[in-house]
This record gives C-alpha cells, structure tokens and sequence, in this order.
C-alpha cells in the first residue's frame, strides 16, 4: 500500500491569465513560485505557492471550454482555504471587489465557513480553524 502524506497542488484552468495571476498573487497573496510560458502550447503554467506544502498551478489554454459549476455539478465541487481569522479575510476580499457570501457554520464541525468566486466563478471557500 502506497502512503500520501499531503496534496501537493491543484491546477486551474482560467479563461483570462492576467486577471486570474492578479486574483491569485495579489489578492488571495500566494507566492509566485515560477511561471513559464510554453510557446508550443499557447500556455502559460503559473506555479503558486499557498504555503511549504501545496500550491496552485494556474493555466491558461486559447478557449478552453467552460465547465459547469453551479448549481452543484459534478466533480469537483470547490476548493477551500484554511484561515486563522475569517473576518479579516472577508474584509480584504470585499475592499478588493470580490463578493463573498454570508458566513455560514458547519453544523457537523461548529467551524465558520464562507464562499465566493474566482474570476472563472470556481466556487472558493474560507474555512475558519
């Protein structure tokens, strides 16, 4: 039996880079790590760090097709951010014109949590520790 010990990354399509660099490095904060532009493909791959152990890969593609989302399609349903304070971060993204939803509590877990969008509208969500 094989182990995992952590996810590495979760890579992303998106429809617009520069927009979708500025959302995740300057406004989400993570840390370019490299970007590399592959002439062949028309692509730029963006690796970015959330922290020592996990990272976005960010992708661009020439028209990629738009994948469903909402109302809860299949597949991958969000992905979500562990945060320390969950007002503070909605306060940021709100200054910075991203829409976030009402604060919700996990009845399983007693944890706060919140959703919004990406530029692609790839449902996000921060989760209160």
């Amino acid at each position: 039996m094989f182990n995992i010990s952590h996810v590495h990354h979760v890579a992303i399509i998106c429809s617009d880079y520069l927009v979708s660099k500025r959302f995740y490095s300057e406004i989400l904060g993570f840390r370019i790590l490299k970007e590399t532009y592959r002439e062949e493909r028309q692509s730029y791959k963006l690796d970015l760090a959330i922290n020592d152990q996990q990272q976005i890969e960010l992708f661009s593609f020439p028209s990629p097709p738009v994948r469903p989302s909402r109302p809860e399609a299949q597949g991958l349903r969000h992905l979500a951010f562990a945060v320390e304070n969950l007002e503070d971060c909605i306060k940021h993204l709100n200054q910075q014109g991203v829409i976030t939803e009402d604060i919700r509590l996990d009845e399983l877990t007693g944890k706060r949590f919140t959703f919004f969008a990406d530029p692609d509208d790839l449902p996000l969500e921060l989760y209160e520790l």
